[in-house]
């Protein structure tokens, strides 16, 4: 009875948050040895990954209901400090570890208190390997904790304790401060990135209503001697978000449809609004954690949509006329929608948590969103009628689509290797090692075919600038003769599922580096623009998979004599001249400006632009799908004031073309 006593006594009240709530499940040994296997990869994304778990572990604070605030810093030298207003991590004893709470948080893995039901309901960080991992990962990590009228400090270098946890003072706040430099022993780069940051700060806010996130930035100082900063906050959250997304285009209902529901203890909150353009745009989240694959949360949603729409339309004889079936993906065309769950005991596939797999979850989401859609569509038939109307013409297009499609594929078919005139093929037939250059112009694209290597380095030369695949119906992009040459020349092929949903096949892929190359000018970078639009829209396979890149042809040639040097930016350039002249006026230091790859003959446009032991490609990559569609969209679509405000913005990071 006493033993039981005793245990009752350990046992925390509701609402509090102490050692007894962290459970340890082993330590941190193989972290520093496969970095890869807990936050990804050691590049760019795994650095900025340390933030997210750090935050992650704020926003579980705020789920639980203790946190309103949480700010991010980014130091000068690039380490980085989340502050949050929360309860504070436990400091007190852990029984079973005889050491603090806090340490046992900062250095096992597996520790924390999302493994205790009482202490999160929902969380984010579900395998607790956040923190740990942060710190593992970290020259250095300060943790700072304010709780129970005191303030708590531990040090920590690669992931050991530099001390004991030591009070430092006293507090009338509660909260924690975890301040850490990532390790170069460990990262590729150290450099954060701001936009990377922005965005999925601005996307938290929209996900947690009522939370305030700010941004400061200590590199940058204005003219007014103030850090770069920024706050993040939503009263309306997901509606807001969706609003955001389809800032730049046309809607075609007046305003985004909100769902709300609970059932099983999952909560379910979706926002959906119809445009006018021809894509489907849906982002998944469960428990703030964007599910790329998406999953059975997002088959939920389709399949109320589906059920929903095409019950109104059968009900009401909209759908009699229509010589073809309507698919799922006609109801989905020019739908911008954002689902998001909530689920105390979420089951993800693979370890990047990119795919929900309950099953449960389904049944759930689809019940809660066919509920609000059916009342909708019986309280707005004005508004339902526009979406059917919209349905309609997304099947006809897509059947058209289909038809020009398999011309096109049947085309290649007959005629052979169906390859395009234009293109100068490589010897080699390895796709790992072959390369293919869309060069825009004729004269650029012959420059191009003598230079290169012939082995590996295939051309096809690009006509002009090619369509706007953002502004034009989808059979119409298999009409575009360029669109149809980059298609037969890849070897890829675009088929439908079941449910009509366009897939990209590369089981025929001929190249695995597709190098878009363009003049170093406005015109150039339009072009550069459209081809990415075209391959974001139609073919994001190849840039997911790292195929697609950007080639880097030099801004200027400085020369003196014999000597001479390429330069791909300013700093270079002046460099250069500074290296060459004798004097502050010295008129033999020859300065060429590079305004096109017509410029320069096969012999310069391969050493500077070909050569891979002295060629720069820019590797295009998605790291925030959400926000390149948003981008694309406004950049190529038909509202100007958004494109507008987006340029002035971003005018000082602008490249000047003179």
């Amino acid at each position: 009875m006493d033993e039981v006593k005793d245990q009752e006594e350990l046992k925390p009240k509701a609402g509090e948050y102490g050692a007894s709530n962290i459970q340890a499940l082993e330590g941190l040994e193989a972290v520093r040895k496969r970095p890869g296997m807990y936050i990804g990869s050691t590049d760019t994304k795994g650095l900025h990954h340390l933030v997210w778990e750090v935050v992650d572990n704020s926003i579980d604070e705020h789920l639980a209901g203790y946190c309103t605030e949480i700010e991010t810093i980014i130091h000068p030298d690039n380490s980085i400090s989340v502050k949050d207003d929360g309860r504070g991590i436990p400091t007190d004893m852990h029984k079973k570890l005889k050491k603090s709470a806090l340490e046992v948080v900062m250095t096992v893995l597996h520790a924390g208190g999302k493994f205790d039901k009482d202490t999160y309901k929902v969380s984010g960080g579900l395998h607790g390997v956040g923190v740990s991992c942060v710190n593992a990962l970290s020259v250095h990590l300060k943790a700072e904790v304010h709780r129970e009228g005191k303030a708590f400090v531990q040090e920590y270098g690669r992931g050991k304790p530099l001390g004991e946890v030591a009070v430092v003072g006293t507090s009338e706040k509660t909260g924690t401060i975890i301040t850490f430099r990532p390790d170069p022993e460990i990262f590729e780069t150290l450099e954060y990135k701001y936009d990377i940051l922005a965005n999925r700060m601005r996307e938290l806010a929209f996900l947690n209503k009522g939370l305030t996130l700010k941004l400061t930035d200590e590199r940058e100082i204005d003219e007014n001697g103030e850090f770069r900063s920024e706050y993040f906050h939503s009263e309306g959250g997901l509606k807001e978000f969706v609003e955001f997304i389809d800032a730049s285009k046309q809607g075609l209902i007046d305003e985004p449809i909100h769902v709300m529901g609970k059932e099983e203890n999952v909560e379910v909150e979706v926002a959906l609004h119809y445009n006018t353009s021809f894509t489907e745009t849906i982002y998944s989240y469960v428990n703030n954690i964007n599910t790329r694959e998406g999953g059975t949360h997002v088959n939920g949603f389709r399949r109320a949509v589906n059920r929903l729409f095409k019950q109104y339309g059968e009900d009401n004889g909209f759908f009699k006329k229509l010589k073809f079936n309507i698919s799922g993906e006609d109801f989905r065309e020019g739908l911008t929608a954002i689902i998001s769950v909530k689920v105390p005991e979420p089951q993800f596939k693979g370890q990047t948590k990119g795919e929900l797999g309950n099953s449960e979850v389904t049944g759930i989401v689809s019940r809660c969103v066919g509920e609000v859609l059916g009342h909708y569509l019986e309280e707005h038939p004005r508004a339902a009628k526009k979406i059917i109307d919209k349905v309609i013409l997304a099947a006809t297009a897509r059947h058209a689509a289909r038809k020009a499609r398999e011309l096109v594929q049947r085309k290649n078919v007959l005629t052979g290797s169906g390859l395009p005139g234009k293109l100068a093929d490589c010897s080699s037939r390895s796709p790992e090692e072959s390369e293919l250059f869309l060069v825009e112009g004729d004269s650029a694209g012959g420059t191009a075919k003598q230079g290169r290597d012939r082995n590996f380095q295939a051309i096809l030369p690009l006509r002009g600038k090619i369509l706007n695949v953002e502004k034009a119906l989808e059979h119409k992009i298999y009409e575009n003769e360029e669109i149809k040459n980059m298609f037969t020349a890849l070897g890829v092929t675009i088929e439908e599922n079941d449910d009509g949903e366009r897939i990209l096949n590369m089981e025929k892929l001929r190249y695995h580096k597709i190098v878009i190359m363009c003049d170093a000018d406005v015109d150039g970078s339009h072009i550069v623009t459209l081809i990415l639009t075209f391959f974001f829209r139609y073919m994001r396979p190849l840039v997911e998979n790292g195929f697609v890149y950007i080639a880097q042809p030099p801004l200027y040639m400085v020369k003196k004599g014999k000597q001479f040097r390429y330069c791909w930016t300013e700093e270079e350039r002046r460099a250069a001249v500074a290296a060459y002249a004798s004097g502050e006026n010295d008129t033999s230091v020859k300065i060429q400006r590079y305004k096109g790859l017509g410029e320069m003959n096969a012999e310069q446009l391969w050493e500077t632009t070909m050569d891979p032991d002295t060629r720069i490609l820019q590797q295009v990559s998605i790291d925030d799908a959400r926000e390149a569609d948003r981008v694309f969209s406004m950049l190529m679509g038909d509202d100007v004031p958004p494109r507008r405000a987006f340029i002035e913005a971003n005018a000082k990071y602008a490249k000047v073309d003179v």
